[in-house]
């Protein structure tokens, strides 16, 4: 793994069952207490309630049923308002733990041309989001746990599951773009943070009449019946010539085949929760690819939300975004419905 993003150090893999991140064996590790100043916030607070919006329109009954009494007032039994949980709790100190689990920090070279996220190398034997969402895939669905456990699953899979699609958070060079100084606007920020919230902020006030719900409705309704419509079977495959694992076989690959196969293992915790799935990978693989074609590609000292930067963005902002909104959609359907409902 390469740098974690201003969270500072975290011991890899405790063995405390309170946590609900299985472990591994506890070793000392020491480091320097300094934190980074900048934060890592994939798509910020707005960005993340898009995705959960999304994939609230896109429920089944049950999945739905489940969501509403889990999330409950607190969250207007909505996945939108819930969405941005896991990055509120990170910084304290009972979640700290966590930081590790909103990304994985890709070791290639994208000003080189070559961007790709490979499972061992760069997520290997530490905790990473695909470690992480194959551990909260089964926790949500374990009956055995109590209600909060199962509501702290249910959130981290809703943030997760975006963060995914955010390509700096797939990308360990200059730790996903927070070292890069840029221009917003006219402001002074960098370009992790004007990639997932200068951007995302422009957007929504620009064309979506300043509204996260409008602009999650725009793109439900690109996704139902507009430009995203013919794209939405390809969102579930999974279908990848780079098995992660050797034993895996080499065929196609969907979300209800990445979890059923997960959930099929039952209370075998340990396993579960440490083994990372094919869907997630491909997602990451996906959004990582963005780091060569757009995200690096600005010019030193433009203004990243005026120029022509924005505009080449902006439709990898919104086609992530409504990606991963459906793609959670599908995730939960499969644990609680048995199939993805979406046709």
């Amino acid at each position: 793994m390469g740098i974690y993003r201003d969270e500072g150090c975290q011991p890899p893999r405790l063995q405390l069952t309170s946590r609900p991140f299985i472990m591994l064996p506890l070793f000392i590790v020491t480091c320097s207490i300094a934190l980074y100043a900048q934060s890592a916030l994939a798509w910020g607070t707005l960005g993340h309630q898009t995705v959960g919006y999304i994939a609230q329109e896109f429920l089944a009954p049950k999945a739905l049923a489940f969501v509403q009494s889990s999330l409950g007032s607190t969250y207007d039994k909505s996945l939108g308002p819930a969405a941005p949980w896991a990055d509120s709790v990170k910084y304290e100190s009972a979640y700290r733990w966590s930081a590790p689990l909103h990304f994985v920090d890709a070791e290639d070279s994208p000003l080189s041309g070559s961007c790709f996220v490979q499972e061992q190398r760069d997520c290997g034997d530490e905790d990473c989001i695909l470690t992480a969402i194959a551990n909260y895939t089964t926790r949500v669905a374990r009956t055995s746990l109590s209600a909060t456990q199962r509501q702290q699953a249910l959130k981290f899979l809703d943030h997760f599951l975006g963060d995914i699609g955010q390509p700096l958070h797939v990308e360990a060079y200059e730790v996903g773009g927070n070292d890069i100084s840029a221009k917003c606007s006219g402001d002074s920020t960098n370009l992790h943070a004007a990639s997932d919230t200068g951007m995302v902020e422009k957007n929504i006030d620009d064309n979506h009449g300043g509204s996260v719900t409008t602009y999650a409705a725009d793109l439900v309704a690109e996704i139902k019946s507009g430009s995203y419509k013919s794209l939405t079977s390809d969102w579930l495959s999974c279908t990848s010539i780079t098995e992660p694992v050797s034993t895996r076989s080499s065929e196609a690959h969907s979300v209800e085949d990445d979890v059923k196969r997960l959930l099929s293992r039952g209370e075998d915790e340990t396993a579960a929760s440490i083994t990372p799935l094919q869907c997630p990978l491909v997602w990451a693989q996906e959004s990582n690819a963005f780091c060569c074609s757009v995200v690096f590609s600005y010019t030193s000292g433009e203004d990243l939300c005026t120029s022509s930067y924005y505009t080449k963005a902006v439709p990898v902002i919104d086609l992530q975004l409504a990606k991963q909104g459906y793609r959670l959609a599908a995730w939960l359907n499969v644990i609680f419905d048995g199939s993805t409902n979406l046709s």
